[in-house]
């Protein structure tokens, strides 16, 4: 699926559905989410945490992903906790076998029923991202909107 993800995709279909279809195919019906409407499952994909919420769900089992480039994280430091996997990498590193993503990221790879939450330094490669994996099919994922930008105004960030 695009990058716009599964609200992306609602948004095609609806276009198509309103002028029969784009390949001159009745129009198919538009899939139901279970137990709630689609608008509900596409506002839940798309809500961002804020700092206090993110450094209180940093005190469970959340999987925190920073998708900045490494030069960025071994410039300005990381938010503790966070497993860097750059933008361009991450759709192939949710994809790998757990085993060599241990090796290359030195952390338990996450299953699509964590809870996930992204990161970069403003908020525009995290929602991105979050949109890539739930194409995936991941079903806990978040990301922050404020990012490291944010985060380095409340606290120190960890350096290497």
């Amino acid at each position: 699926m695009a990058a716009g993800g599964w609200c992306g995709h609602r948004a095609l279909r609806a276009l198509r559905a309103a002028s029969g279809s784009r390949w001159g195919r009745p129009a198919v019906p538009e899939p139901r989410a279970v137990g709630g409407s689609s608008r509900r499952l596409c506002a839940q994909a798309e809500r961002g945490v804020s700092y206090e919420e993110l450094k209180e769900l940093k005190k469970s089992s959340v999987v925190h992903i920073d998708v900045r480039e490494r030069w960025e994280v071994d410039r300005d430091g990381k938010i503790p906790a966070s497993i860097n996997i750059p933008l361009n990498e991450l759709v192939e590193a949710l994809q790998m076998n757990p085993t060599d993503f241990r090796e290359l990221y030195n952390q338990k790879m996450p299953a699509k029923s964590d809870h996930v939450v992204f990161s970069c330094f403003a908020g525009s490669r995290s929602k991105q991202a979050l949109n890539f994996a739930t194409s995936l099919g991941f079903s806990r994922v978040q990301h922050y909107p404020g990012g490291f930008e944010e985060w380095a105004k409340h606290e120190h960030p960890e350096k290497k």
